[in-house]
């Protein structure tokens, strides 16, 4: 279990360096066309690709702020709570969560499988988005795994 924790925040990081670097070049390509814009030459399909772009950022950096513990939490009912009530709290947060991220990968997929059938392409451009909508909806599933492994860390006592 431990080797495959170690695989899957390896995972996390390799996808969060991705989302980094998808942010940098969201922000070079956002100067580049303010840039060109003010010369008379805009770079041709920059809203969508920065939209595109946004959703692997997106995407891709929640498992890891999940495995770093890097989301904002409410701890004040947690603090009144015994350890074995934070510890069920903790659990039945982590179930809806992986039955929200199920869903949201599911769907994610499903959608994906419609724009590749139809053809679906961005309107300037022409690019298609199938391939995010499935790549975000593998890092969905992840997410999934991530809220797995803290449960077993929650009952193991290693968890915070």
């Amino acid at each position: 279990m431990k080797t495959f924790f170690t695989l899957l925040s390896r995972t996390g990081t390799v996808l969060n360096f991705i989302s980094g670097v998808t942010l940098t070049g969201i922000m070079l390509l956002t100067v580049g066309d303010v840039l060109l814009r003010a010369l008379g030459r805009p770079i041709l399909g920059t809203y969508e690709i920065v939209s595109i772009l946004l959703a692997v950022v997106i995407g891709f950096s929640i498992p890891k702020v999940s495995l770093d513990q890097g989301h904002v939490r409410m701890e004040f009912l947690l603090d009144i709570l015994s350890g074995k009530g934070r510890a069920v709290m903790l659990t039945f947060t982590r179930l809806l969560c992986i039955g929200l991220f199920g869903l949201i990968g599911t769907n994610l997929f499903s959608i994906a499988n419609e724009f590749r059938l139809s053809g679906e392409v961005t309107s300037t451009i022409q690019l298609p988005f199938y391939h995010i909508a499935y790549g975000v909806g593998v890092c969905c599933f992840l997410e999934c795994l991530v809220f797995v492994f803290d449960i077993s860390k929650i009952w193991k006592g290693r968890y915070e």
